[in-house]
């Protein structure tokens, strides 16, 4: 029996297109990106290539992109950095309250050393932001404002164009985490207005330990490094740069750009007979997260009666998510959920499926018979 991989938001397979691209720096890439020599001009060369297509995916300028070790840097320095160049008189910071850990954590952090005084951002029962909502909270003293494109638990988006529009109007950055949407669904940041946008590798088919904050010229003017050193990365993030990483990387913006609109045509293709087959078969299936408004490889769904950690536990040699990567050593119940109006009961009964670029009709067929398996065993073992 074959393993099936369906943990895409926690981190998706490289793609071999990528490990093609990065073989030859890891054989034979001799050299830092920051010297002069020609190896070290070399080096620099692909770096530049990989940013060019780093930014086109998010229509982003490749001057404005900033490469880290992954989204969950990008995001500090977000929001960090907003913070130590803040003038006086901004003091403080809105996010969400659907937001992954790294902005989430950060906020409060924040918030807790008396930096900033953090206002969280409810959502609605189908788990986005109602732009209304934000601007009836901005105000003259805020900093910086973060809402994430897509929510990595529940697939769902949030309407970002309106919510920058108002918030740029008050002068404050705006911040997107852009991780889970970036080469599933189009993002623009230029026409959606957005200043700061963050990336990771591994959620595109990339390498790990690789991410991006990609920003218009006058947003990261009114950052502060977190990393100081030789002054790398525009200033913003000091240490010798992931050559390999970053090719990798810049291969896979370049597949992603080039292939989302049929991938992802495919793949919602795949999870939407995957949820209505289930349910046909199952009863007590619940979706959690507004259907129609999601990215089209997500599923979060909730069974009635069965606990998720242990519905999990009997799908092997299915690999499904009962929440985020970053949380998954947690006994608490989905933040995400919760804020979303669900009880514990329900957040605890909730399961995520992510699929991608390799799933193939034959992981639904297997997906689908251990899934119904596994949750009418568990309903028996705990009725």
């Amino acid at each position: 029996m074959g393993e099936v991989y369906l943990d895409y938001n926690a981190s998706s397979p490289l793609d071999p297109r990528v490990a093609e691209a990065m073989m030859p720096i890891l054989t034979d890439g001799v050299g830092n990106a920051s010297s002069v020599h020609r190896f070290g001009r070399r080096q620099a060369a692909a770096v530049d290539d990989a940013r060019e297509h780093v930014a086109a995916l998010v229509g982003g300028r490749a001057s404005g992109v900033v490469f880290t070790s992954g989204a969950t840097e990008a995001n500090n320095l977000a929001l960090q950095g907003a913070v130590e160049a803040s003038p006086g008189g901004r003091q403080r910071m809105l996010v969400s309250a659907v937001e992954h850990a790294s902005v989430a954590g950060t906020a409060r952090l924040l918030a807790d050393y008396g930096l900033v005084k953090l206002d969280v951002i409810e959502v609605t029962s189908g788990g986005f932001v109602e732009p209304a909502i934000v601007e009836e909270m901005l105000r003259d003293d805020i900093v910086l404002v973060s809402v994430m494109a897509a929510n990595s638990e529940t697939g769902v988006l949030n309407p970002v164009g309106e919510i920058a529009e108002r918030v740029r109007a008050t002068g404050a950055l705006f911040h997107c985490d852009a991780t889970q949407m970036a080469g599933r669904l189009p993002f623009n940041m230029e026409a959606l207005g957005v200043d700061l946008v963050s990336l990771s590798g591994h959620k595109i088919c990339g390498p790990g330990g690789v991410g991006a904050l990609v920003g218009t010229r006058q947003s990261l003017r009114r950052l502060e490094a977190l990393l100081h050193g030789g002054g790398h990365e525009r200033g913003l993030r000091s240490g010798s740069l992931n050559v390999a990483g970053i090719v990798g990387f810049g291969a896979a913006a370049r597949i992603a750009a080039e292939e989302r609109e049929q991938e992802s045509e495919t793949v919602g293709a795949l999870r939407d007979r995957f949820v209505s087959e289930l349910q046909a078969t199952l009863p007590r299936v619940l979706q959690n997260g507004d259907p129609s408004r999601r990215l089209p490889n997500t599923a979060n769904l909730c069974f009635v009666g069965a606990d998720a950690e242990a519905v999990m536990a009997n799908m092997d040699p299915v690999a499904v998510s009962i929440g985020s990567a970053c949380s998954a050593g947690s006994i608490e119940p989905s933040a995400v959920l919760l804020a979303m109006g669900r009880s514990h009961e329900t957040a605890f009964e909730s399961v995520r499926f992510s699929l991608g670029r390799f799933t193939t009709q034959g992981d639904i067929d297997l997906t689908l018979q251990r899934t119904v398996t596994a949750v009418e065993y568990v309903r028996i073992m705990t009725g």
